[in-house]
């Protein structure tokens, strides 16, 4: 179904319950809207791996095609209903982690889709891409540092083109590096979380807007951390408290031009960023086990919140952060 046509009252609350459903299995998600009741039930608790993790890292900034166990993206298990039929997106850090579930979940509901990441992580983009185009959509690689702003303008403007227009962006990318102490943290590590996850938002974000007519999307990647910070991530927590502060203000300017913006905010997931710095070897081996669920969440179980947030059926939701982090009632 097009994501251009009105939705019907039946499909709207089925789209509102989406959110809530996102700590379940994938298939359990869209179980719920497309199977009779009581058909695809799945205990969230068992089925995903579990800590304790095997010891590992990985130079910055890491590649899901490297880790144990590698994550679930949903390369298999998503399985789309046109909701998003002929949508345009840009998604920043696209080949790995939670923007890699987005991409392949954009692309099964009918999305083409451009990705943005570091050309470092080109063996995970290939495959993201590769992905996009056998759900057959249009997938467009860009590799490139979005700690650049002359890139950020370029980026959104080859978006653009390539994509023949851009209706959905998900600003996803992030840095995360583990400090027990600020004392640790030097002005180019600070200066390299805060360019990335901040002001890259804010030049894409920035650039984008003009392109973007009524009924486009916009979602930030939040986190948990800006509402609960951990002690060993205080500048991450700092720019992710800064993102859920951004999404809610930007929300009431776009509203004037029919745009929407809202944010996730994940707790702890299954991805690169864990592995290549942003937790110690440690903690990455006992990794979610302190969420109520027991475990880390996988990508794929957050990307159904990305597509109800980008979808039709979220027309009334805009300046809303949506929490996904295994029972901890954050945000």
């Amino acid at each position: 179904m097009s994501d251009t046509h009105q939705p019907s009252r039946r499909r709207v609350l089925q789209g509102a319950t989406l959110a809530a459903a996102a700590l379940a299995s994938p298939g359990m998600v869209f179980a719920a809207a497309t199977s009779q009741p009581g058909k695809g039930l799945s205990d969230p608790r068992e089925g995903y791996p579990k800590p304790p993790f095997a010891a590992q890292n990985q130079p910055w900034p890491g590649l899901a095609g490297k880790m144990n166990p590698r994550p679930d993206h949903g390369e298999t298990s998503y399985k789309g209903s046109g909701r998003l039929a002929g949508r345009k997106a840009l998604i920043t850090g696209g080949d790995s982690g939670i923007g890699r579930a987005v991409a392949i979940a954009y692309a099964r509901e009918g999305a083409d889709v451009a990705i943005s990441y570091l050309p470092d992580e080109e063996p995970d983009a290939r495959e993201v891409i590769e992905l996009i185009r056998k759900a057959g959509r249009k997938g467009v690689a860009l590799p490139g540092d979005i700690r650049d702003e002359a890139w950020c303008g370029q980026l959104v403007q080859k978006a653009v083109e390539a994509l023949g227009g851009l209706d959905i962006l998900v600003n996803n990318a992030g840095r995360q590096h583990s400090f027990d102490s600020i004392l640790d943290i030097s002005t180019e590590y600070f200066d390299w979380t805060v360019k990335t996850n901040l002001y890259a938002m804010f030049w894409i974000t920035k650039a984008a807007i003009p392109h973007m007519p009524p009924g486009s999307a916009i979602v930030n990647t939040a986190s948990v951390n800006a509402y609960n910070p951990s002690a060993n991530l205080l500048d991450y927590a700092m720019t992710k408290g800064g993102i859920m502060i951004f999404t809610k203000g930007l929300a009431k300017q776009m509203a004037k031009k029919g745009i929407r913006v809202n944010g996730v905010a994940p707790g702890p997931y299954w991805t690169p960023l864990q592995v290549s710095g942003g937790q110690t070897e440690e903690n990455l081996k006992k990794f979610g086990a302190d969420s109520p669920m027991g475990r880390p969440g996988q990508p794929a179980e957050i990307a159904p919140v990305y597509v109800h947030l980008a979808s039709v059926e979220a027309s009334y939701e805009s300046g809303q952060i949506i929490g996904a982090s295994g029972g901890t009632g954050v945000p």
